[in-house]
């Protein structure tokens, strides 16, 4: 590879890392060129780009943008690197998962994932990158928490105006008793009246 190869990787590099927030570095050494097809198809069905780079340009290209920001990825740049870079976090997670299942295999190899300015290092934080929520999903969830106080303050108006129609009602309800119970009274007084002159 010429130094002006080498330069054209690098700003195709950039451009990647600078458009997209998630991206993972995954060892693919082991799986054969039928196995690669099969995963790069799987990734552009997904709306996942997967490149292969050397580790040196790679880290020149990350360097160039931000030494400090990536500094977390560097030592994960070894043996072969495939980049799956995505905009939803955990798709990558979740194709190299199936693609694991599907192949009873444990390749590709996750060495790092930096998601949105956090980087997760290893093989054994696959799992949790397949539970990140996504923007969309977060959203959803806001929206959702957001809806909820209002939705019981809706129910809390209705039922208190379901309240206020009842209550209005059984005043009136109430209030024939209490008249019949006066009259009730006022004939007992005179039944003993009327009652006397007869004794005598």
């Amino acid at each position: 590879m010429t130094k002006n190869e080498k330069n054209e990787v690098i700003e195709v590099l950039k451009g990647k890392f600078s458009q997209y927030n998630n991206f993972y570095i995954t060892d693919t050494e082991s799986l054969t060129v039928a196995q690669v097809s099969k995963l790069r198809r799987t990734c552009f069905d997904k709306q996942v780009e997967m490149k292969v780079a050397k580790n040196t340009l790679i880290r020149k290209a990350l360097e160039s943008l931000d030494a400090e920001k990536y500094a977390g990825v560097y030592e994960s740049l070894n043996n072969v690197t495939a980049l799956m870079f995505s905009e939803n976090p955990k798709e990558p997670a979740l194709i190299i998962s199936s693609f694991r299942k599907a192949s009873n295999g444990d390749k590709p190899v996750l060495k790092a994932a930096f998601i949105n300015g956090d980087v997760y290092t290893g093989d054994t934080t696959l799992k949790a990158l397949t539970q990140i929520k996504t923007k969309n999903e977060l959203i959803g969830e806001v929206i959702g928490l957001l809806q909820s106080p209002a939705k019981r303050v809706i129910a809390a108006l209705l039922h208190h105006h379901e309240q206020k129609a009842a209550g209005v009602e059984a005043p009136v309800a109430e209030a024939a008793p209490v008249a019949e119970a006066p009259a009730a009274e006022a004939a007992a007084p005179e039944a003993p009246a009327a009652d006397a002159p007869a004794a005598e």
